[in-house]
């Protein structure tokens, strides 16, 4: 399965060397991710709702190009990993600069989301919700 979340680089992202400042493609990131968690059937407040929380553990951006005001821009989410407390996730920020130009991969971004409890914040197993949402769409 492969999803795509779009984003619209709004001008209050854009730095003053014209391009996305780097902190707002982790946020870019965070709302894909949570997107795409509710595409594979575990919404983010049902996962609340069972006592459960994700929390980032690493992120890691590789800049290929970068993305500019105007530019059309989606987010490619795809699960890496399923592992006993933790997951980790690629997210493939790409851009193109009209609707007839072809897509190219701006950043490439690596997460780790580690499942805690949702009030006492200790690690606990992924949920097999989440975690047979997400093995549903590894090809």
């Amino acid at each position: 399965m492969s999803f795509a979340f779009p984003v619209v680089p709004r001008y209050a992202e854009i730095d003053q060397q014209g391009v996305v400042f780097f902190g707002h493609y982790l946020t870019w990131c965070d709302e894909a991710f949570t997107a795409f968690q509710a595409s594979v059937g575990y919404p983010y407040p049902d996962m609340i709702a069972d006592g459960v929380d994700i929390q980032i553990v690493h992120a890691s951006l590789d800049y290929g190009s970068s993305v500019q005001w105007g530019d059309l821009v989606e987010l490619a989410v795809e699960n890496e990993k399923v592992g006993t407390t933790s997951l980790t996730s690629r997210v493939v920020v790409r851009r193109r600069s009209g609707p007839d130009e072809d897509w190219s991969d701006a950043v490439v971004v690596q997460l780790v989301h580690v499942c805690v409890d949702a009030s006492e914040f200790t690690k606990v197993p992924v949920p097999a919700r989440l975690a047979d949402g997400l093995a549903a769409t590894r090809g």
